[in-house]
């Protein structure tokens, strides 16, 4: 039986619609177990050969039973860079055996009984709490307690196997990473770079036509759009630039790439410095925004020394070769920033606006000298 309202119109499907007019769609919920980015084929790969490697020796190491933790362990150790491997093949094992170890002690004092296992389980989250363990090696701690007072308690031996399969696992996963190097990440790290490189050069340029000539409301928000994405394309490089060094740490190709990725560090170090000053800038003009801003006898000058800030930092990070700038006011290759800023007293109503202007200006360009001078040396 079909229910309606007052007009007539079949209520049918009401809670559907309304879920659907919200948003809250199955393919949405789907979306929810996708990552944004595919593991990459040569991980999937060398998982695929750590777990077969690990199956086949804890076999003929181990060969009373099915050497399903050794598989476990290495396909769990299988990381993107090879210090990653190390510290999960670590945690892995040190899990396992301290589980072990308590799971042996509370037998050994309370005897067969079931309710031991969920005493071992609460003294294994506690250990790992006082012991100030990561959530990987606290998590393994009770499950290892569990397995062996449950399982073990039908098969001899079994403690003593868990912990040799796990090494086994861990060993090979490390070794199969060790022997097919993973992919250094410094690529993602000078795009990273890059963009944030482009975005704040034009925000630069974008706050030097606030103050050179008068603007719309909306294109004074539209630069406070613009400005607001310095944060998270900061956040995102400073996330690349950590990822690449990681992918570093234990690998071969180490001091080839070292180079690239301590002048991307300087610049992240540059730019950080510059994406906590222009935002508060552009803002600033935006609040005390008025037309009478543009009469101040400083403000020709300022807007000269932002288009050259705007330069000096594309000429840096060209030099850097972190990007290629196309844009033909770029061919330039000598720094802009030479003269010094002759500074006019501003009148009563701007004189904190214009200060604040000239003192981030200048905390800018110092950065970018001192980021030129780390790039040609």
């Amino acid at each position: 039986m079909t229910s309606s309202g007052s007009s007539g119109v079949p209520r049918r499907g009401t809670f559907a619609r309304r879920m659907a007019e919200a948003g809250l769609t199955p393919a949405r919920y789907a979306r929810v177990l996708q990552a944004d980015d595919r593991t990459p084929l040569l991980q999937v790969v060398k998982t695929c050969v750590a777990a077969s490697l690990a199956w086949v020796v804890c076999l003929a190491i181990l060969p009373g039973q099915l050497p399903v933790f050794g598989a476990i362990a290495a396909i769990l150790v299988v990381q993107p860079s090879v210090n990653q491997s190390f510290a999960k093949g670590l945690e892995r094992t040190v899990g396992v055996i301290v589980g072990v170890v308590i799971a042996y002690l509370v037998g050994l004092v309370f005897g067969p009984s079931t309710w031991i296992v969920l005493l071992a389980i609460l003294l294994a989250l506690l250990t790992g709490w006082v012991l100030r363990l990561s959530q990987s090696t606290t998590t393994q701690l009770p499950i290892s307690a569990m397995l062996v007072l449950t399982i073990g308690a039908q098969t001899p031996g079994y403690a003593g196997g868990r912990i040799i399969e796990t090494a086994l696992g861990a060993v090979m996963a490390v070794i199969i990473n060790l022997v097919v190097v993973p992919p250094v990440r410094l690529q993602p790290a000078h795009d990273a770079v890059a963009a944030l490189g482009r975005e704040t050069a034009r925000c630069l340029d974008t706050l030097a036509r606030l103050i050179e000539r008068p603007s719309t409301e909306a294109e004074r928000s539209a630069a406070l759009v613009e400005v607001r994405l310095i944060a998270p394309m900061l956040a995102k490089a400073k996330a690349e630039v950590t990822a690449a060094e990681e992918s570093l740490r234990f690998n071969p190709r180490r001091k080839a790439a070292s180079e690239a990725i301590e002048l991307d560090d300087d610049l992240i170090a540059m730019l950080g410095v510059i994406a906590q000053r222009v935002p508060g800038m552009v803002r600033g003009v935006v609040d005390n925004y008025d037309e009478s801003l543009h009469d101040e006898p400083t403000v020709p000058g300022l807007v000269e020394e932002m288009s050259k800030a705007s330069h000096d930092l594309r000429l840096v990070l060209r030099q850097s070769d972190a990007y290629e700038a196309p844009a033909a006011a770029d061919n330039d290759e000598s720094p802009a920033l030479t003269a010094p800023l002759r500074v006019v007293t501003p009148s009563p109503g701007h004189w904190i606006l214009i200060g604040s202007l000239i003192e981030d200006l200048r905390r800018v360009h110092e950065v970018i000298v001192e980021a030129a001078e780390s790039v040609r040396h």
